[in-house]
C-alpha cells in the first residue's frame, strides 16, 4: 500500500509498504479516505516534535471505511478514527480518562499513523460517521480537542472568553465556546490569520498580540476574561496568558510545550485562578463534534482551505509549513 513517511526532519516521501496484517480480535481494518494535516505533522516534518522517533508514518485526523466485518462493525461503515490508543489498564484509564492514559500511543506520533491506504484500529476507537462527508469526518478529531477543552473549563454563556492562538485547535475551542453562548475574543500574532478567521466564521472581536496586553484588557474594562484558552504551544505566550484571566477566572492550557512555564504565585492566588491542562479528547467529545457537524452548527467547508493528494503531499506540506497564515485546515484525499 502507499504511505507517507517522514524519514527524518525535512525529508518526507510517498513509499510502498506492506499491507497491514489481519487485525487481531477486537480490532478493525479501515480503508483511509481523508486525512487532515495537523500542527503536529508540521512539527514532525520540521524536526520540532519532542516525543518522536523517525522514520514515522504521520497522520492522525482520519476518516475511512470499514474494510471487513469485525468486532461489531460492518464492512462499508463510514467511521471517524479516535487516534489515541489507550492501554485500558492504567490509573487514568480505570478512572475513565483514556485521553491521558499513562501509556498512550497516539497514531502518527508514538506509532505509525494514518497517511496510508489501510490501518488496523481497536474497535473502541471508531466513531460512526453516518451522514458525514468523508472530508467532513476528517475534521472531527481536531475539533474534538477544542470541544474537550471547552467541556473541561465548565464555562457558561455568562462567561467572556479569550482564545489565545487562532490556529485550528484554538479555532475549535472558539467555535464550541460560542456554541455554549459565550462572547468570544481571539488573540493571535498574525493579523492575516485573524482576518481569515473573522471572514469565514464571523468572530468580530479579534486582537493582534503586537497591540499589547493593556489594549486587550481594556475591552473588558480592565477586568480580564472569565475563561482563557491558550492554544499556542509557546511557553512565552502561555506565561503571558496568566495575566489575561479575571479574578475568579480559569486558564486552560490546550497547547503543549516541552519548556517550563512559570507564573507569579501571589498574583495567581489573589485572583483565585483555576489552572487546567487539556489533553486530546474522549469519545464523548468526538460525539459532540459529530452532532455539531450534522446539525449544521459548524460548516466544515469553511474549515478546509487547502487540498492535496497522497502524491502531492510531500511538495505541498513544505509550502504550507513555510507559511501557515492562510491555512486553516489542509486536507489529503487518500483515494488513488
Amino acid at each position: 500500500m502507499r504511505a507517507i513517511v517522514v524519514k527524518e526532519p525535512g525529508s518526507i516521501a510517498l513509499v510502498d509498504r506492506p499491507d497491514p496484517e489481519q487485525p487481531p480480535t477486537g480490532w478493525v481494518a479501515v480503508d483511509i479516505s481523508h486525512v487532515g494535516i495537523c500542527g503536529t505533522d508540521y512539527h514532525i516534518y520540521e524536526g520540532k516534535h519532542p516525543f518522536l522517533q523517525y522514520p514515522r508514518v504521520i497522520g492522525h485526523e482520519l476518516s475511512g471505511v470499514v474494510a471487513a466485518d469485525a468486532a461489531g462493525w460492518n464492512k462499508g461503515a463510514r467511521v471517524v478514527i479516535n487516534p489515541y490508543i489507550a492501554c485500558g489498564e492504567c490509573h487514568a484509564c480505570l478512572r475513565g480518562k483514556p485521553n491521558c492514559c499513562m501509556r498512550i500511543g497516539v497514531l502518527g506520533v508514538h506509532r505509525d499513523g494514518g497517511l496510508c491506504e489501510r490501518i488496523n484500529i481497536p474497535a473502541g476507537n471508531l466513531i460512526a460517521a453516518d451522514g458525514l462527508d468523508q472530508a467532513e469526518a476528517a475534521t472531527v478529531e481536531f475539533l474534538a480537542i477544542g470541544a474537550h477543552a471547552v467541556r473541561r473549563s465548565a464555562m457558561t454563556s455568562a462567561d467572556r472568553v479569550l482564545v489565545v492562538g487562532a490556529g485550528p485547535i484554538g479555532l475549535g475551542a472558539a467555535l464550541f465556546a460560542r456554541l455554549r453562548g459565550a462572547e468570544v475574543d481571539l488573540l493571535d500574532a498574525s493579523a492575516d490569520r485573524l482576518a481569515l478567521i473573522s471572514e469565514r466564521f464571523g468572530f468580530a472581536a479579534t486582537h493582534v498580540v503586537a497591540d499589547g496586553a493593556a489594549a486587550l484588557l481594556a475591552v473588558t474594562g480592565g477586568n480580564g476574561f472569565d475563561v482563557v484558552f491558550d492554544a499556542t504551544g509557546s511557553a512565552g505566550a502561555m506565561q503571558t496568558s496568566f495575566g489575561y484571566v479575571a479574578h475568579g477566572g480559569t486558564l486552560v492550557l490546550v497547547g503543549v510545550t516541552p519548556a517550563d512555564v512559570t507564573f507569579n504565585d501571589a498574583e495567581f492566588h489573589k485572583r483565585e485562578m483555576s489552572l487546567l491542562g487539556s489533553r486530546n479528547a474522549t469519545a464523548e467529545d468526538f460525539q459532540t463534534v459529530v452532532a455539531a457537524l450534522k446539525s449544521g452548527a459548524i460548516d466544515y467547508r469553511k474549515l478546509i482551505t487547502h487540498k492535496t493528494s497522497l502524491e502531492g503531499l510531500p511538495e505541498s506540506i513544505a509550502a504550507w509549513a513555510a507559511d501557515r497564515s492562510q491555512v486553516i485546515k489542509a486536507m489529503v484525499d487518500v483515494a488513488p
